[in-house]
Protein backbone atom coordinates (compact mmCIF):
# COMPACT_ATOMS: atom_id res chain seq x y z
CA UNK A 1 0.00 0.00 0.00
CA UNK A 2 0.84 3.98 -0.44
CA UNK A 3 0.60 4.68 3.45
CA UNK A 4 3.16 2.07 3.58
CA UNK A 5 5.64 4.16 1.93
CA UNK A 6 5.76 6.91 4.14
CA UNK A 7 6.18 4.45 7.09
CA UNK A 8 9.03 3.46 5.26
CA UNK A 9 10.32 6.78 4.51
CA UNK A 10 10.29 7.48 8.41
CA UNK A 11 11.92 4.35 9.66
CA UNK A 12 15.08 5.66 6.88
CA UNK A 13 14.81 9.06 8.41
CA UNK A 14 15.41 7.63 11.92
CA UNK A 15 18.28 5.32 10.26
CA UNK A 16 19.91 8.61 8.75
CA UNK A 17 19.56 10.25 12.42
CA UNK A 18 21.81 7.66 13.89
CA UNK A 19 24.82 8.09 11.70
CA UNK A 20 27.83 7.90 13.16
CA UNK A 21 29.62 11.05 14.55
CA UNK A 22 32.73 10.35 11.87
CA UNK A 23 29.72 11.26 9.54
CA UNK A 24 28.97 14.72 11.22
CA UNK A 25 32.70 15.91 11.37
CA UNK A 26 33.10 14.72 7.79
CA UNK A 27 30.10 16.78 6.46
CA UNK A 28 31.08 20.15 8.90
CA UNK A 29 34.83 19.78 7.73
CA UNK A 30 33.75 19.61 4.02
CA UNK A 31 31.51 22.63 4.42
CA UNK A 32 33.51 24.67 6.37
CA UNK A 33 36.53 24.32 3.64
CA UNK A 34 34.49 25.13 1.13
CA UNK A 35 33.10 28.55 2.54
CA UNK A 36 36.35 29.48 3.71
CA UNK A 37 37.70 28.26 -0.11
CA UNK A 38 34.89 30.63 -1.71
CA UNK A 39 36.17 33.73 0.36
CA UNK A 40 39.69 33.62 0.01
CA UNK A 41 40.17 35.16 -3.41
CA UNK A 42 38.79 38.30 -2.00
CA UNK A 43 42.01 38.68 0.33
CA UNK A 44 45.01 38.77 -0.31
CA UNK A 45 47.71 36.85 0.18
CA UNK A 46 45.23 34.21 2.55
CA UNK A 47 46.35 30.70 2.66
CA UNK A 48 44.92 29.28 -0.57
CA UNK A 49 45.76 25.06 0.60
CA UNK A 50 43.60 26.35 4.29
CA UNK A 51 43.03 22.90 6.53
CA UNK A 52 42.25 22.52 10.21
CA UNK A 53 44.00 19.66 10.48
CA UNK A 54 47.17 19.24 12.22
CA UNK A 55 49.90 17.91 10.51
CA UNK A 56 51.75 15.37 12.31
CA UNK A 57 55.31 16.45 13.41
CA UNK A 58 57.69 15.45 10.80
CA UNK A 59 60.67 13.51 12.02
CA UNK A 60 63.83 16.19 12.67
CA UNK A 61 66.41 12.94 11.46
CA UNK A 62 65.60 14.64 7.85
CA UNK A 63 67.39 18.03 9.02
CA UNK A 64 71.47 18.16 8.80
CA UNK A 65 73.62 16.67 11.84
CA UNK A 66 75.24 19.20 13.82
CA UNK A 67 79.29 18.25 13.65
CA UNK A 68 80.86 20.92 15.71
CA UNK A 69 81.25 20.90 19.51
CA UNK A 70 81.67 24.22 19.95
CA UNK A 71 83.67 25.44 23.48
CA UNK A 72 81.65 27.89 24.44
CA UNK A 73 78.96 26.47 25.46
CA UNK A 74 81.45 25.16 28.78
CA UNK A 75 79.50 22.72 30.45
CA UNK A 76 76.65 22.38 28.64
CA UNK A 77 78.41 21.15 25.06
CA UNK A 78 77.49 17.87 24.96
CA UNK A 79 74.08 19.00 24.78
CA UNK A 80 74.53 19.83 21.06
CA UNK A 81 76.10 16.62 20.13
CA UNK A 82 74.14 15.53 17.02
CA UNK A 83 71.60 18.19 17.40
CA UNK A 84 70.31 19.18 14.23
CA UNK A 85 70.52 22.18 12.96
CA UNK A 86 67.09 24.20 12.14
CA UNK A 87 67.05 26.87 8.96
CA UNK A 88 65.14 29.74 9.46
CA UNK A 89 62.94 28.26 6.25
CA UNK A 90 62.58 25.29 8.08
CA UNK A 91 61.41 26.70 11.29
CA UNK A 92 58.99 28.70 9.62
CA UNK A 93 56.96 25.83 8.05
CA UNK A 94 57.85 23.75 11.27
CA UNK A 95 55.51 27.19 13.26
CA UNK A 96 52.86 26.88 10.32
CA UNK A 97 52.33 23.24 10.96
CA UNK A 98 52.75 22.47 14.42
CA UNK A 99 52.86 25.92 16.36
CA UNK A 100 49.89 25.76 19.19
CA UNK A 101 49.17 29.94 18.45
CA UNK A 102 49.19 28.93 14.74
CA UNK A 103 46.43 26.31 15.17
CA UNK A 104 44.29 28.43 17.53
CA UNK A 105 44.20 31.06 14.96
CA UNK A 106 43.11 28.34 12.59
CA UNK A 107 40.32 26.89 14.66
CA UNK A 108 39.09 30.63 15.18
CA UNK A 109 38.73 30.69 11.28
CA UNK A 110 36.75 27.38 11.15
CA UNK A 111 34.70 28.13 13.82
CA UNK A 112 33.61 31.39 12.29
CA UNK A 113 32.75 29.48 8.66
CA UNK A 114 30.50 27.30 10.97
CA UNK A 115 28.85 30.12 11.93
CA UNK A 116 28.38 30.85 8.11
CA UNK A 117 26.84 27.53 7.81
CA UNK A 118 24.14 27.67 9.66
CA UNK A 119 23.38 31.40 9.05
CA UNK A 120 22.64 29.96 5.52
CA UNK A 121 21.39 27.06 6.42
CA UNK A 122 18.13 28.73 8.25
CA UNK A 123 17.50 30.85 4.90
CA UNK A 124 16.59 26.95 3.40
CA UNK A 125 14.21 25.42 3.94
CA UNK A 126 13.94 23.62 7.12
CA UNK A 127 12.46 20.21 7.29
CA UNK A 128 11.27 18.61 10.48
CA UNK A 129 9.37 15.09 11.41
CA UNK A 130 7.71 13.41 14.32
CA UNK A 131 6.45 10.43 15.10
CA UNK A 132 4.28 8.22 17.42
CA UNK A 133 2.70 5.21 17.93
CA UNK A 134 0.88 3.10 20.45
CA UNK A 135 -0.55 -0.60 21.54
CA UNK A 136 -3.42 -0.67 23.71
CA UNK A 137 -6.21 -2.81 25.12
CA UNK A 138 -9.88 -1.41 25.66
CA UNK A 139 -12.61 -3.12 27.43
CA UNK A 140 -16.19 -2.43 25.49
CA UNK A 141 -19.64 -3.18 27.14
CA UNK A 142 -21.04 -5.04 23.98
CA UNK A 143 -24.48 -4.22 24.81
CA UNK A 144 -23.93 -0.32 25.16
CA UNK A 145 -21.79 -0.93 21.54
CA UNK A 146 -24.84 -2.53 20.50
CA UNK A 147 -27.06 0.09 21.26
CA UNK A 148 -25.02 2.71 19.78
CA UNK A 149 -24.42 0.88 16.39
CA UNK A 150 -28.05 0.00 16.62
CA UNK A 151 -29.51 3.61 18.33
CA UNK A 152 -31.65 1.49 21.13
CA UNK A 153 -31.87 1.79 24.76
CA UNK A 154 -32.46 -1.87 25.59
CA UNK A 155 -29.07 -1.98 27.54
CA UNK A 156 -30.59 -0.16 30.27
CA UNK A 157 -32.79 -3.13 30.86
CA UNK A 158 -30.74 -5.56 31.45
CA UNK A 159 -28.76 -6.09 34.90
CA UNK A 160 -25.83 -7.82 33.63
CA UNK A 161 -22.94 -6.20 30.61
CA UNK A 162 -20.96 -8.38 28.49
CA UNK A 163 -17.14 -6.85 28.34
CA UNK A 164 -15.20 -7.94 25.86
CA UNK A 165 -11.05 -6.43 25.48
CA UNK A 166 -10.59 -4.57 22.04
CA UNK A 167 -6.87 -4.73 21.63
CA UNK A 168 -5.55 -2.07 18.83
CA UNK A 169 -2.46 0.02 17.76
CA UNK A 170 -2.91 4.27 17.07
CA UNK A 171 -0.01 6.59 16.15
CA UNK A 172 0.96 9.28 13.89
CA UNK A 173 3.43 10.96 11.91
CA UNK A 174 4.36 14.62 10.78
CA UNK A 175 6.55 16.27 8.24
CA UNK A 176 6.62 19.67 7.75
CA UNK A 177 8.90 22.42 6.43
CA UNK A 178 9.96 25.96 6.81
CA UNK A 179 11.57 28.94 4.78
CA UNK A 180 11.95 32.42 5.56
CA UNK A 181 11.64 34.21 2.03
CA UNK A 182 13.47 37.58 0.80
CA UNK A 183 10.65 39.36 1.49
CA UNK A 184 10.60 38.69 4.70
CA UNK A 185 7.85 35.93 4.61
CA UNK A 186 7.55 32.96 6.26
CA UNK A 187 6.65 29.84 4.35
CA UNK A 188 5.64 26.85 6.68
CA UNK A 189 3.80 23.51 5.69
CA UNK A 190 3.33 20.31 7.03
CA UNK A 191 1.76 16.50 6.12
CA UNK A 192 0.92 14.84 9.03
CA UNK A 193 -0.94 11.33 9.30
CA UNK A 194 -3.17 9.61 11.97
CA UNK A 195 -4.06 5.61 12.23
CA UNK A 196 -5.90 3.22 14.06
CA UNK A 197 -5.54 -0.38 13.53
CA UNK A 198 -8.01 -2.81 15.76
CA UNK A 199 -5.93 -6.12 16.17
CA UNK A 200 -8.69 -7.95 17.31
CA UNK A 201 -12.49 -8.48 16.81
CA UNK A 202 -13.71 -6.74 13.23
CA UNK A 203 -9.91 -6.14 12.63
CA UNK A 204 -9.28 -2.93 10.11
CA UNK A 205 -7.59 -0.12 9.31
CA UNK A 206 -8.73 3.97 9.71
CA UNK A 207 -5.94 6.08 8.22
CA UNK A 208 -6.69 10.07 7.98
CA UNK A 209 -4.33 12.82 6.66
CA UNK A 210 -4.04 16.39 6.49
CA UNK A 211 -1.98 18.74 4.02
CA UNK A 212 -1.47 22.38 5.26
CA UNK A 213 -0.33 25.41 4.33
CA UNK A 214 0.73 28.94 5.75
CA UNK A 215 2.09 32.44 4.46
CA UNK A 216 3.00 35.04 6.79
CA UNK A 217 4.09 38.46 5.01
CA UNK A 218 5.32 41.37 6.88
CA UNK A 219 3.88 44.52 5.69
CA UNK A 220 5.90 47.28 8.08
CA UNK A 221 7.80 45.74 10.76
CA UNK A 222 10.13 43.18 9.31
CA UNK A 223 9.33 43.81 5.59
CA UNK A 224 12.07 43.73 2.97
CA UNK A 225 15.09 42.53 1.37
CA UNK A 226 17.30 44.07 4.11
CA UNK A 227 15.72 43.25 7.09
CA UNK A 228 15.10 39.75 6.00
CA UNK A 229 18.83 39.23 5.09
CA UNK A 230 20.46 40.82 7.34
CA UNK A 231 21.76 37.84 9.56
CA UNK A 232 22.93 36.21 6.63
CA UNK A 233 24.66 39.87 5.33
CA UNK A 234 26.23 40.02 8.36
CA UNK A 235 27.41 36.42 8.73
CA UNK A 236 28.97 36.42 5.23
CA UNK A 237 31.10 39.70 6.07
CA UNK A 238 31.73 38.18 9.56
CA UNK A 239 34.24 35.52 7.53
CA UNK A 240 35.52 37.86 5.50
CA UNK A 241 36.45 39.47 8.46
CA UNK A 242 37.85 36.19 10.03
CA UNK A 243 39.99 35.61 6.69
CA UNK A 244 41.39 38.68 7.18
CA UNK A 245 42.45 38.46 10.58
CA UNK A 246 43.95 35.28 10.07
CA UNK A 247 45.89 36.41 6.99
CA UNK A 248 47.17 39.27 8.97
CA UNK A 249 48.04 36.76 12.07
CA UNK A 250 50.39 35.28 9.50
CA UNK A 251 52.17 38.17 8.26
CA UNK A 252 52.81 38.90 12.23
CA UNK A 253 53.81 35.36 13.06
CA UNK A 254 56.01 35.09 10.48
CA UNK A 255 57.70 38.67 12.12
CA UNK A 256 57.47 36.97 15.20
CA UNK A 257 59.28 33.45 14.37
CA UNK A 258 61.71 35.77 12.66
CA UNK A 259 62.69 38.18 15.77
CA UNK A 260 62.82 35.21 18.12
CA UNK A 261 64.98 33.26 16.13
CA UNK A 262 67.19 36.19 15.12
CA UNK A 263 67.04 36.42 19.03
CA UNK A 264 68.54 32.98 19.57
CA UNK A 265 71.28 33.29 17.23
CA UNK A 266 71.99 36.97 18.59
CA UNK A 267 71.92 35.04 22.24
CA UNK A 268 74.46 32.49 20.75
CA UNK A 269 76.94 34.92 19.19
CA UNK A 270 76.95 37.12 22.52
CA UNK A 271 77.55 34.11 24.43
CA UNK A 272 80.40 33.26 21.93
CA UNK A 273 81.81 36.79 22.77
CA UNK A 274 81.72 36.37 26.29
CA UNK A 275 83.67 33.20 26.10
CA UNK A 276 86.14 34.58 23.86
CA UNK A 277 86.43 37.91 26.53
CA UNK A 278 86.93 35.51 29.10
CA UNK A 279 89.69 33.58 27.56
CA UNK A 280 91.61 37.17 26.83
CA UNK A 281 91.07 37.92 30.22
CA UNK A 282 92.67 34.67 31.21
CA UNK A 283 95.26 35.12 29.02
CA UNK A 284 95.57 38.90 30.26
CA UNK A 285 96.04 38.03 33.61
CA UNK A 286 98.46 35.10 33.12
CA UNK A 287 100.49 37.58 31.39
CA UNK A 288 100.14 40.25 34.39
CA UNK A 289 101.18 37.40 36.69
CA UNK A 290 104.51 37.09 34.33
CA UNK A 291 105.01 40.59 34.24
CA UNK A 292 104.09 40.97 38.17
CA UNK A 293 106.96 38.11 38.83
CA UNK A 294 109.69 40.17 36.63
CA UNK A 295 108.84 43.02 38.91
CA UNK A 296 107.25 44.49 35.64
CA UNK A 297 103.52 44.95 36.59
CA UNK A 298 102.29 46.36 39.42
CA UNK A 299 100.34 44.12 41.78
CA UNK A 300 97.28 46.71 41.53
CA UNK A 301 97.10 45.72 37.82
CA UNK A 302 97.41 42.18 38.18
CA UNK A 303 94.36 42.32 41.25
CA UNK A 304 92.29 44.23 38.38
CA UNK A 305 93.23 41.23 35.83
CA UNK A 306 92.03 38.56 37.62
CA UNK A 307 88.78 40.64 39.15
CA UNK A 308 87.86 41.06 35.31
CA UNK A 309 88.70 37.44 34.68
CA UNK A 310 86.29 36.34 37.54
CA UNK A 311 83.67 39.04 36.24
CA UNK A 312 84.12 37.63 32.40
CA UNK A 313 83.53 34.19 33.88
CA UNK A 314 80.37 35.34 35.33
CA UNK A 315 79.10 37.28 32.71
CA UNK A 316 79.87 34.38 29.57
CA UNK A 317 77.83 31.47 32.57
CA UNK A 318 75.03 33.75 32.46
CA UNK A 319 75.06 34.52 29.00
CA UNK A 320 74.55 30.60 28.26
CA UNK A 321 72.17 30.77 30.33
CA UNK A 322 70.02 33.04 28.74
CA UNK A 323 70.94 31.26 24.93
CA UNK A 324 69.56 28.07 26.47
CA UNK A 325 66.51 29.74 27.87
CA UNK A 326 65.54 31.61 24.33
CA UNK A 327 66.45 28.22 22.55
CA UNK A 328 63.84 26.23 24.84
CA UNK A 329 61.02 29.08 24.57
CA UNK A 330 61.57 29.04 20.37
CA UNK A 331 60.36 25.42 21.05
CA UNK A 332 57.70 26.11 22.62
CA UNK A 333 56.90 28.88 20.40
CA UNK A 334 56.94 26.54 16.95
CA UNK A 335 55.17 23.89 18.71
CA UNK A 336 58.46 21.43 19.03
CA UNK A 337 58.47 19.15 22.22
CA UNK A 338 61.10 20.72 24.71
CA UNK A 339 63.05 17.75 24.84
CA UNK A 340 63.85 18.17 20.65
CA UNK A 341 67.86 18.37 20.52
CA UNK A 342 68.08 21.24 17.95
CA UNK A 343 70.68 24.15 17.30
CA UNK A 344 69.49 27.36 14.65
CA UNK A 345 72.13 27.70 12.19
CA UNK A 346 74.77 30.52 13.25
CA UNK A 347 74.71 30.86 8.84
CA UNK A 348 71.66 32.62 9.08
CA UNK A 349 73.03 35.51 11.05
CA UNK A 350 76.27 36.03 8.89
CA UNK A 351 73.81 36.00 5.88
CA UNK A 352 71.92 39.24 7.06
CA UNK A 353 72.46 42.48 5.09
CA UNK A 354 71.23 46.07 5.51
CA UNK A 355 68.49 46.18 2.49
CA UNK A 356 67.26 49.42 3.39
CA UNK A 357 63.77 50.40 1.42
CA UNK A 358 63.89 53.52 -0.41
CA UNK A 359 60.26 54.95 0.06
CA UNK A 360 59.30 58.13 1.80
CA UNK A 361 57.01 57.83 5.32
CA UNK A 362 53.90 59.63 3.05
CA UNK A 363 54.27 57.08 0.61
CA UNK A 364 54.34 54.67 3.09
CA UNK A 365 52.02 55.89 4.69
CA UNK A 366 49.28 55.82 1.75
CA UNK A 367 50.41 52.28 0.68
CA UNK A 368 49.35 50.83 4.40
CA UNK A 369 45.48 53.05 3.94
CA UNK A 370 44.82 50.70 0.47
CA UNK A 371 46.71 46.90 1.89
CA UNK A 372 46.28 46.85 5.46
CA UNK A 373 43.61 44.73 5.86
CA UNK A 374 42.78 45.23 9.56
CA UNK A 375 42.06 48.78 7.86
CA UNK A 376 39.79 47.08 5.56
CA UNK A 377 37.93 45.35 8.31
CA UNK A 378 37.41 48.50 11.00
CA UNK A 379 35.67 50.12 7.48
CA UNK A 380 33.67 47.51 6.50
CA UNK A 381 32.40 47.51 10.41
CA UNK A 382 31.35 50.94 10.29
CA UNK A 383 29.35 50.24 7.19
CA UNK A 384 27.83 47.08 9.66
CA UNK A 385 26.94 49.67 12.08
CA UNK A 386 25.27 52.15 9.72
CA UNK A 387 23.45 49.06 8.85
CA UNK A 388 22.31 48.09 11.72
CA UNK A 389 20.46 51.96 12.06
CA UNK A 390 18.54 51.16 9.46
CA UNK A 391 17.38 47.69 10.97
CA UNK A 392 16.51 49.07 14.55
CA UNK A 393 14.57 52.12 12.97
CA UNK A 394 12.39 49.36 10.97
CA UNK A 395 11.83 47.51 14.64
CA UNK A 396 9.97 50.86 15.69
CA UNK A 397 7.47 50.22 13.01
CA UNK A 398 3.99 48.18 14.34
CA UNK A 399 3.53 44.60 13.48
CA UNK A 400 1.00 44.13 10.14
CA UNK A 401 1.40 40.17 8.69
CA UNK A 402 -0.42 38.98 6.00
CA UNK A 403 -1.64 35.78 6.47
CA UNK A 404 -2.79 33.08 4.14
CA UNK A 405 -3.29 30.06 5.00
CA UNK A 406 -5.02 26.71 3.44
CA UNK A 407 -5.23 23.08 3.82
CA UNK A 408 -6.87 19.95 2.45
CA UNK A 409 -7.45 16.43 4.09
CA UNK A 410 -7.55 12.93 3.06
CA UNK A 411 -11.21 11.61 1.94
CA UNK A 412 -13.36 9.92 4.28
CA UNK A 413 -13.75 6.13 4.33
CA UNK A 414 -9.96 6.04 1.79
CA UNK A 415 -6.73 4.28 3.61
CA UNK A 416 -4.65 5.97 0.81
CA UNK A 417 -3.13 9.10 3.28
CA UNK A 418 -2.27 10.59 -0.15
CA UNK A 419 -6.16 9.92 -1.99
CA UNK A 420 -6.73 14.02 -0.84
CA UNK A 421 -10.41 15.47 -1.34
CA UNK A 422 -9.73 18.43 -3.05
CA UNK A 423 -12.95 19.25 -3.20
CA UNK A 424 -13.13 19.71 1.06
CA UNK A 425 -10.29 22.28 0.82
CA UNK A 426 -10.08 25.37 2.88
CA UNK A 427 -8.35 28.39 2.92
CA UNK A 428 -8.63 31.73 4.60
CA UNK A 429 -6.30 35.00 4.57
CA UNK A 430 -6.04 38.35 6.77
CA UNK A 431 -4.64 40.65 8.41
CA UNK A 432 -2.54 40.01 11.92
CA UNK A 433 -1.66 43.42 13.70
CA UNK A 434 -0.07 44.01 16.77
CA UNK A 435 0.51 47.65 17.64
CA UNK A 436 2.66 47.33 19.74
CA UNK A 437 1.95 50.47 22.27
CA UNK A 438 5.27 49.68 24.65
CA UNK A 439 8.53 50.77 22.25
CA UNK A 440 10.47 50.87 25.14
CA UNK A 441 13.12 48.56 24.54
CA UNK A 442 13.22 49.34 20.81
CA UNK A 443 13.32 52.90 21.21
CA UNK A 444 16.60 52.15 23.08
CA UNK A 445 17.82 50.25 21.06
CA UNK A 446 17.65 52.38 17.54
CA UNK A 447 19.09 55.22 20.41
CA UNK A 448 22.15 52.84 21.38
CA UNK A 449 22.29 51.89 17.28
CA UNK A 450 22.85 56.03 16.56
CA UNK A 451 25.56 56.12 19.17
CA UNK A 452 27.41 53.10 17.73
CA UNK A 453 27.22 54.61 14.96
CA UNK A 454 28.95 58.05 15.54
CA UNK A 455 31.05 55.89 17.69
CA UNK A 456 32.61 53.61 14.77
CA UNK A 457 32.93 56.59 12.85
CA UNK A 458 35.42 57.55 15.69
CA UNK A 459 36.61 54.36 15.80
CA UNK A 460 37.77 54.41 12.42
CA UNK A 461 39.21 57.78 12.64
CA UNK A 462 41.55 56.92 15.24
CA UNK A 463 42.52 53.58 14.08
CA UNK A 464 43.67 55.72 11.00
CA UNK A 465 45.33 57.64 12.86
CA UNK A 466 46.82 55.18 14.76
CA UNK A 467 48.12 53.31 11.62
CA UNK A 468 49.49 56.45 10.34
CA UNK A 469 51.57 56.85 13.56
CA UNK A 470 52.64 53.20 13.40
CA UNK A 471 53.78 53.32 9.62
CA UNK A 472 55.72 56.72 10.92
CA UNK A 473 57.42 55.29 13.96
CA UNK A 474 58.28 51.97 12.49
CA UNK A 475 60.23 54.16 9.12
CA UNK A 476 62.29 56.00 12.14
CA UNK A 477 62.98 53.02 13.82
CA UNK A 478 64.28 51.14 10.25
CA UNK A 479 66.26 54.26 9.93
CA UNK A 480 67.13 54.61 13.60
CA UNK A 481 68.49 51.04 13.09
CA UNK A 482 70.65 51.57 9.89
CA UNK A 483 72.29 54.25 11.27
CA UNK A 484 72.94 52.03 14.98
CA UNK A 485 74.56 49.31 12.33
CA UNK A 486 76.70 52.08 10.74
CA UNK A 487 77.95 52.98 14.29
CA UNK A 488 78.41 49.67 15.31
CA UNK A 489 80.61 48.37 12.67
CA UNK A 490 83.25 51.66 13.09
CA UNK A 491 82.69 50.49 16.85
CA UNK A 492 84.07 47.02 16.44
CA UNK A 493 86.83 48.62 13.94
CA UNK A 494 87.48 51.21 16.62
CA UNK A 495 87.59 48.29 19.87
CA UNK A 496 89.84 45.78 17.66
CA UNK A 497 92.24 48.45 17.14
CA UNK A 498 92.27 49.76 20.82
CA UNK A 499 92.74 45.55 22.09
CA UNK A 500 95.66 45.38 19.43
CA UNK A 501 97.27 48.40 20.71
CA UNK A 502 96.53 48.07 24.43
CA UNK A 503 98.05 44.04 24.30
CA UNK A 504 101.02 45.28 22.63
CA UNK A 505 101.94 47.69 25.21
CA UNK A 506 101.08 45.37 27.97
CA UNK A 507 103.99 43.27 26.61
CA UNK A 508 106.35 45.81 26.88
CA UNK A 509 104.35 46.69 30.21
CA UNK A 510 103.37 50.11 29.94
CA UNK A 511 99.73 49.42 29.86
CA UNK A 512 97.78 49.25 33.29
CA UNK A 513 95.43 46.70 34.51
CA UNK A 514 92.25 49.19 34.16
CA UNK A 515 93.22 50.23 30.11
CA UNK A 516 93.36 46.67 29.27
CA UNK A 517 90.39 45.46 30.86
CA UNK A 518 88.40 48.75 29.58
CA UNK A 519 89.46 47.84 26.01
CA UNK A 520 88.42 43.94 26.06
CA UNK A 521 85.68 45.02 28.22
CA UNK A 522 84.74 47.51 25.34
CA UNK A 523 85.51 45.45 22.29
CA UNK A 524 82.80 42.42 23.79
CA UNK A 525 80.16 45.04 23.80
CA UNK A 526 80.84 46.53 20.22
CA UNK A 527 80.96 43.14 18.92
CA UNK A 528 77.23 42.79 20.73
CA UNK A 529 76.12 45.72 19.45
CA UNK A 530 77.13 45.32 16.30
CA UNK A 531 75.17 41.91 16.09
CA UNK A 532 72.51 43.24 18.05
CA UNK A 533 72.28 46.32 14.94
CA UNK A 534 72.15 44.02 12.62
CA UNK A 535 69.33 41.89 13.52
CA UNK A 536 67.38 44.70 14.66
CA UNK A 537 67.55 45.91 11.06
CA UNK A 538 66.56 43.44 9.44
CA UNK A 539 63.29 42.95 12.06
CA UNK A 540 62.88 46.82 11.56
CA UNK A 541 62.68 46.18 8.18
CA UNK A 542 59.86 43.08 8.46
CA UNK A 543 58.02 45.37 11.27
CA UNK A 544 57.98 48.28 8.37
CA UNK A 545 56.96 46.08 5.09
CA UNK A 546 53.88 44.20 7.76
CA UNK A 547 53.13 47.94 8.96
CA UNK A 548 52.40 48.93 5.29
CA UNK A 549 50.48 45.57 4.98
CA UNK A 550 52.91 44.88 1.84
CA UNK A 551 54.61 41.78 3.53
CA UNK A 552 53.65 38.99 1.62
CA UNK A 553 53.99 35.26 2.72
CA UNK A 554 53.98 32.25 1.24
CA UNK A 555 52.30 29.13 2.24
CA UNK A 556 55.22 27.54 3.96
CA UNK A 557 55.23 30.96 6.16
CA UNK A 558 58.41 32.20 4.54
CA UNK A 559 58.09 36.05 3.94
CA UNK A 560 58.66 37.11 0.44
CA UNK A 561 61.44 40.14 0.28
CA UNK A 562 59.64 43.41 -0.99
CA UNK A 563 61.74 45.29 -3.69
CA UNK A 564 59.91 48.03 -4.11
CA UNK A 565 56.86 49.79 -2.81
CA UNK A 566 55.23 52.44 -4.09
CA UNK A 567 51.53 54.38 -3.47
CA UNK A 568 48.96 53.94 -6.16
Amino acid sequence: MKWMAFIIGGVAALALAGCGTAHYRKSADREAARLIAEKTPAVPNMDPNFTIEQKALASLEELPRSEIIEKFLGAENELERDARVLSLEKALALGVNHSRDYQAQKELLYLRALDLALVRHSYTPIFSGAGNTRAQNQPIDVARAIDRAAGTQTSLLEQDTTVVQQYNVSGGGNVGSSILLRSGAQLANSFSIDFLRFLSGDAGLFIRSSLAATLTQPLLRGFGYKVAMENLTQGERNLLYALRDFTQFRKDFAVRIAQSYYGVLGARDAMRNAYQGYQNFLLNAERGRALAKEGRAALADLGQLEQAALSSEGNWISAVRTYRQNLDQFKLLLGLPAKAKIILDDAELTQLKIAHPNILPEDAVSVAFTSRLDLANFRDRKQDVDRQVGIAANALKPRLDLVVSGNVDSKPGSNNPFDLDTSRARGSAGLSMDFALDRKAERNRYRAALIQKEQAARQLELQEDQLRLNVFESWRSLDQAKRNFEISELGVKLAERRVEEQELRAELGKVTGRELVDAQTALIASRNGRTSALVGHTIARLQFWNNMGILFIKENGQWQEVAEAKPN
